[in-house]
């Protein structure tokens, strides 16, 4: 594999992470005076920042493809809007109840609960459209794509993943491996798949791909789990123990905080061993997975 001169200097994509931020800050969803107020909500949560992983590993793995990554930013934002309303929905009372988001008031702390249920809803709706309105590509290879992403946000993905989350009181290893798979790991694979059915690859040239993703969610919620015991609400951008507050299982609760620092290093060294099967070029991907293992918020 092949790293481009100077990649080993870099931590994050930040490259393509500056394409995503561009590109979001021009979105807006309103013609009407009447629902500006719905717009100003659903971007007040959407700009919010961050290293945007979902969409930046979309445009990755078009890279990874041989595709320019401006080719799939209607994809990769869609991901995002979907990601976006996900989070607003999460933070809600009848959910976590959590009161900052990236350092800041969440959004049904600024504009009520009832507009943030709508700005989510919202979100939603429109990356659909979004998507079927500017992402191009053979008609087959985009609606593939998009069923793709849609099947990974509902009952067989994220959302089923959250209902799980939520009404779950005890699991085991394997359980509890499965929610996460569904709750946050679909939607990162997802994020690796589009791009690569655009591209019209096949079922067995996606396999170490969708084996890559697949590590990838489960290293991204390890840490996530670990991070809301030791990280601080600076780093955090939001309260930490949520999760405890809320009796809700996690690596660290079921594993220990050392186990699941070691669950955490077996999928990364896992991931990785995925993309190492991969002909592409996958710098910038290997880029993602190193930062997700050793982020700190």
């Amino acid at each position: 594999m092949p790293v481009p001169p100077g990649s080993e200097l870099r931590a994050y994509p930040d490259d393509l992470r500056e394409l995503v931020e561009e590109y979001l800050s021009g979105l807006s969803f309103s013609e009407a005076e009447a629902t500006a107020g719905l717009d100003e909500a659903m971007r007040y949560s959407l700009l919010a920042g961050g290293k945007r992983i979902r969409p930046v590993l979309c445009l990755a793995a078009a890279r990874s493809a041989g595709f320019e990554p401006e080719t799939v930013l209607p994809a990769a934002a869609s991901i995002e809007l979907i990601h976006t309303y996900s989070l607003i929905h999460d933070d809600l009372p009848a959910m976590d109840d959590d009161a900052l988001r990236r350092g800041r008031p969440t959004s049904h702390v600024v504009y009520g609960e009832d507009v943030a249920i709508l700005a989510g809803d919202g979100l939603f709706a429109e990356a659909i459209r979004h998507f079927c309105e500017r992402q191009h590509g053979q008609p087959a290879l985009a609606l593939a794509a998009l069923a793709e992403l849609v099947r990974a946000t509902g009952v067989g993905g994220m959302v089923g993943g959250q209902y799980r989350d939520v009404t779950l009181a005890q699991a085991d290893a394997d359980e509890l491996r499965e929610l996460h798979s569904l709750k946050t790991g679909r939607l990162i694979g997802a994020s690796v798949a589009v791009p690569l059915i655009l591209a019209g690859f096949t079922k067995t040239a996606m396999e170490p791909y969708q084996r890559f993703a697949a590590e990838l969610g489960v290293l991204f919620q390890i840490v996530d789990d670990i991070l809301d015991v030791t990280g601080s609400d600076e780093q955090l951008g939001k309260p930490r123990g949520s999760d405890e507050r809320h009796g809700k299982l996690t690596y660290v609760s079921l594993f220990g905080l050392e186990r699941a620092r070691q669950l955490a290093a077996e999928s990364h060294a896992n991931a990785r061993a995925a993309l190492a099967e991969v002909e592409d070029e996958t710098a910038d991907l290997e880029l993602i997975t190193d930062f997700i293992h050793t982020r700190r918020r």
